[in-house]
């Protein structure tokens, strides 16, 4: 039985909330190994809807072990929040179902402020990002000044530790003509959480290994999307963390070689949220018919995604940069009804024909798209559960998307119902 990584392969929101919590009937634990509460991930089950950002999506069904790995930043003051709002879904949270990696980053209320700060600004910090103190905090981690989960367990050690934090935050704060941060303020609100969030603290590289080496199946929950990667994505419009398959080994502590499969989420269009290259993006009536029918409106944020057609070259870039094995496509009902339907299959640059996105910030302002177009299909494809179920020209269209990104289709969604999916191939059965 293969480990699975599932990583978007576009910009996010492709759907990996309904994949991970489909795939987790196969699987005896689930990992987040990065981001934070910048996530959202929505599970219909039995018409209850479910609306996550940090939680892995194992966290709603019985019987699975759901880690948050060292590789997220974790807000301690939502964590307790989220917990709240699933047990009154009806769900059950406790140390027997949820562990946190003792020596995962937290967020605090000035990685918040900072971020609000910087995206409200006038001098061109605006980058689009969710103002969740998710990329303070990874600056904070890297600066080697952050406070962990672990120093939660020795509150009377933070002085020291908090008065490091501040003398790099209230040094900005000064700079910026903003009243300093009392360290009281940071222990205080640390303290007011410390006792619940140690309710799940486990040293979780330990743990995993165990269970890995127990025969137990670990499915690994990637957040964002590859092209929002720190390296690999559209810089400087990206996340503050490494989406791609590989940060599943650095963000849980396990070595590379416990992934066995990874699988790729991608919608069977394009969306994105906030600013950034676009190739693809559709600012017409088609562009809003897309948005409509698909509900783009972001999980976290409610900000409407912008729109465009299935971008092969990306899908085909994000392959590579993850070691992506099959693709799981979502969202082929949204297409429903067109007549024609568009795919980019190349960019014109400077007037010259590329495969691939530049890695340039100027040159991706400046690709144009090649498109090629199918027709499109009568009848729905909304609710199909086997390849019988589809019209011929869905199916089409489906195998052209294989051709063209060089991944095969793995499963295939018709609905945000879970039992609404074709399953190609099993990826825990590699």
């Amino acid at each position: 039985m293969a480990n699975v990584v599932v990583v978007g392969a576009q910009w996010g929101d492709e759907g990996k909330g309904k994949i991970v919590d489909w795939l987790s009937i196969e699987s005896d634990v689930v990992v987040r190994f990065q981001g934070g509460h910048n996530a959202g991930h929505t599970l219909v089950i039995d018409e209850k809807v479910f609306k996550l950002s940090l939680l892995p999506s194992g966290i709603v069904r019985p019987g699975k072990l759901s880690v948050i790995g060292n590789g997220v930043v974790v807000d301690p003051h939502h964590l307790v929040k989220e917990i709240a709002q699933l047990r009154s879904q009806g769900v059950e949270i406790s140390r027997d179902n949820l562990r946190i990696a003792e020596n995962a980053t937290l967020i605090l209320s000035i990685h918040r402020q900072l971020d609000a700060l910087r995206e409200n600004s006038s001098e061109g910090t605006k980058i689009g990002t969710t103002q969740r103190g998710i990329g303070p905090a990874y600056e904070d981690k890297v600066g080697r000044r952050a406070i962990r989960v672990m120093d939660l367990a020795d509150l009377s050690a933070l002085d020291g530790k908090i008065a490091r934090l501040l003398s790099h935050h209230n040094a900005i704060r000064r700079g910026l003509g903003l009243e300093e941060i009392a360290a009281r303020t940071i222990y205080d609100e640390l303290a007011a959480v410390a006792d619940e969030v140690l309710t799940y603290m486990d040293r979780t590289w330990l743990l995993l290994d165990d269970l890995r080496k127990g025969g137990k199946r670990i499915l690994f929950e990637g957040a964002q999307g590859a092209l929002l990667d720190i390296d690999h994505g559209t810089y400087p419009f990206v996340t503050s963390s490494n989406t791609v398959a590989a940060n599943a080994a650095t963000g849980s502590g396990l070595g590379p070689g416990a992934i066995g499969y990874v699988l790729g989420i991608a919608k069977a269009y394009t969306t994105r949220v906030g600013g950034g290259p676009f190739p693809t993006e559709l600012n017409d009536e088609t562009g809003h018919l897309i948005g409509t029918r698909g509900h783009e409106f972001g999980t976290v944020t409610g900000r409407p995604r912008r729109c465009g057609w299935f971008d092969a070259v990306l899908v085909r870039q994000t392959c590579r940069t993850s070691g992506i094995n099959g693709i799981a496509l979502t969202k082929l009902d949204i297409l429903d009804g067109f007549k024609e339907i568009k795919v980019c299959t190349g960019y014109r640059l400077d007037g010259e024909t590329i495969d691939y996105l530049p890695a340039s910030q100027a040159a991706q302002e400046r690709v144009e798209p090649i498109y090629e177009t199918i027709q499109g299909w009568e009848g729905t494809t909304q609710g199909a559960r086997s390849w019988a179920d589809l019209p011929a020209q869905a199916i089409k269209y489906v195998r052209w998307i294989e051709e063209l990104i060089g991944a095969p289709v793995a499963l295939l969604s018709t609905s945000p119902e879970r039992r609404d999916t074709i399953l190609v191939h099993n990826p825990f059965q590699d």
